[in-house]
């Protein structure tokens, strides 16, 4: 063959003959569906490959996760106040007492609530404060066991003169408050020199 076509000699009358005869065309091969696919210009469909194997297991939606309630609180312990600071509490009752009965009128065993004598005032104005005193000044002096000297004194403390004969409330600042004598009114005074001359000591109640 020569170029795809067919050489065949022939002798006829001493004469050699050679002839050429084109090939035969080969029968087109079957399309595929890839050569139909560029003659039609449609695209085949994609291969689509299936897992076999065991699916793993489907993965659990994550739990919201809520923050942990913080551990609720003890209340505050209320600081227990020392046995001073609770006599000045009582002291400080007894000395708004004492000066809601200025101008009261004395009276001669008189303990309130219009009219007072000297040891019924200091009675009265300590019972307001919860503290319960005896009547009389000697009792009172006698009957309460914190003793003050005058260097010492707070408010609220009960002062004694002329040998326990009268008393008055210390209120603070050199003052006292008490209800002096027949056709005079409860008052807050100075202390002067008469009465730390007459001073016979002082008491603490409530304490």
């Amino acid at each position: 063959m020569l170029g795809g076509a067919a050489l065949s000699l022939t002798v006829s009358g001493g004469v050699a003959l050679l002839g050429i005869s084109p090939a035969q065309a080969k029968a087109p091969a079957p399309a595929t569906a890839a050569t139909e696919s560029v003659v039609t210009g449609s695209v085949p469909p994609p291969t689509v490959w299936s897992y076999t194997g065991a699916e793993a297991p489907a993965k659990p939606a994550e739990q919201s996760k809520k923050p942990a309630a913080a551990p609720a609180k003890k209340p505050a312990a209320k600081k227990k106040l020392s046995r001073a600071a609770k006599q000045r509490a009582k002291a400080a009752k007894a000395v708004r007492s004492a000066y809601a009965q200025i101008g009261d009128p004395y009276r001669y065993g008189a303990s309130g609530p219009n009219a007072f004598d000297c040891s019924g005032l200091a009675q009265y104005v300590w019972r307001k404060a919860g503290v319960k005193l005896p009547r009389t000044t000697y009792a009172q002096h006698r009957g309460v066991k914190k003793k003050v000297s005058w260097k010492n004194l707070q408010p609220g403390d009960l002062m004694f003169f002329r040998g326990d004969g009268h008393v008055g409330i210390y209120v603070g600042k050199g003052y006292y408050i008490h209800s002096p004598s027949s056709g005079k009114k409860v008052r807050k005074e100075k202390l002067g020199g008469y009465r730390k001359r007459s001073f016979n000591g002082a008491v603490r109640p409530g304490y």
